[in-house]
């Protein structure tokens, strides 16, 4: 039972790092139909963020964390504005092969930039533990759960309690009829992605301290987030939620029981499983954005 617990403890520290990742992914997907092969490298980018700020800035490390993530935002409206504005109407094979090829370029850019090195990132948390009777966390990963739910819980707010957030989901619903209304569907198409981008980028910011940055990191990360999203439903947020936490759960309980090896790979089979009783995801709706 105890170890039970502890993997436990390990899945829900873990699972708000991957609902961000849910979360940023399905609102891109969803309101601008567009399949963003970025997505990972944008993880990536948080992390390196991270390194460049805290081990050679010096810059205060909560500090950096903020900063990783606007320019995580920044990056994402840049990748919006000069790419995909001008593929708007263009059929998703084209805009699949653009964000294919931004990807590589992104990937490629980062080995270039920072080597094939993997580099650490220092974290002003104590080394010892945070014991709690028969489980212990560290307290970096501690910081990473509060700071992750914070995240999706000003996400969850943006998305119903602000004008951008009705228009957001006037675009996913209907996109003419908004136009119509006077939505300025670019402003939000912008909007949008570098809302998803700057989620991506709180993810590898938050974990860079945790494990190490390297160029191929966000590979496995884009494709947890697809996992996510699928097991999710397109467009639910909080199914994107639940299904971070339900593949960190069912990627430690592998790990934990059958062989660390297989870590990974559970996640995969556990959605093999649901999608061959329930195809469309967990939690799907239809028509829904939140």
């Amino acid at each position: 039972m105890d170890q039970f617990l502890q993997h436990g403890l390990n899945a829900l520290m873990l699972g708000g790092t991957y609902a961000l990742l849910g979360i940023g992914l399905t609102l891109i997907f969803g309101i601008m139909r567009v399949v963003n092969f970025t997505h990972g490298e944008l993880y990536a980018f948080g992390a390196y963020m991270m390194y460049m700020l805290v081990m050679l800035a010096g810059a205060n490390f909560f500090l950096s964390l903020a900063l990783a993530v606007v320019l995580g935002v920044a990056l994402g409206a840049s990748l919006e504005f000069t790419l995909l504005r001008k593929l708007r109407g263009a059929d998703i094979d084209t805009t699949m092969l653009v964000m294919i090829g931004a990807w590589i370029a992104l990937q490629n850019a980062e080995q270039l930039a920072w080597t094939g090195v993997a580099k650490s990132i220092d974290s002003p948390f104590p080394a010892a533990p945070l014991v709690i009777g028969p489980v212990s966390v560290l307290w970096n990963r501690v910081f990473v759960f509060v700071v992750a739910l914070a995240l999706i819980a000003a996400t969850y707010a943006l998305i119903h309690h602000t004008r951008l957030g009705k228009a957001m989901r006037a675009t996913f619903q209907d996109r003419d009829t908004a136009a119509l209304m006077g939505i300025q569907i670019g402003t939000i198409h912008t909007a949008t992605f570098a809302l998803g981008s700057g989620l991506a980028a709180a993810a590898g910011a938050l974990l860079g301290p945790v494990f190490v940055a390297y160029p191929t990191m966000g590979d496995l990360a884009a494709l947890k987030a697809f996992a996510i999203v699928i097991l999710g439903g397109l467009g639910n947020i909080a199914g994107a939620t639940a299904g971070g936490f339900i593949l960190a759960l069912a990627e430690e309980l592998g790990a934990g029981y059958i062989s660390s090896g297989y870590r990974d790979a559970m996640g995969f089979v556990l959605i093999i499983l649901i999608l061959a009783f329930r195809p469309t995801g967990l939690f799907a709706q239809k028509e829904r954005i939140g």
